[in-house]
């Protein structure tokens, strides 16, 4: 069963998600899509999960820096 992260940005900053590579790396994330809204700036991520602990501590401490997402969502395959 494969686990995702779905991920909402009202507001995206394209530098800051860049710099954030190395870190996403190592928390076992790899984006697998990036959707942008029609109606506005927000985007949103989805990304391939492969240590949920290390993922939920990443998520956790990019909220804590103030630039996490509004909205996050644990998905596994049916």
């Amino acid at each position: 069963m494969a686990t995702q992260l779905l991920l909402h940005f009202p507001g995206f900053d394209e530098a800051q998600f860049d710099s954030d590579a190395e870190n996403r790396a190592n928390a076992g994330l790899t984006l697998l899509q990036r959707w942008t809204e029609e109606s506005g700036p927000g985007h949103w991520l989805l990304f391939s999960v492969n240590d949920l602990p290390k993922a939920k501590a990443w998520l956790e401490k990019s909220s804590a820096l103030g630039h996490g997402p509004a909205a996050s969502h644990v998905l596994r395959t049916a």
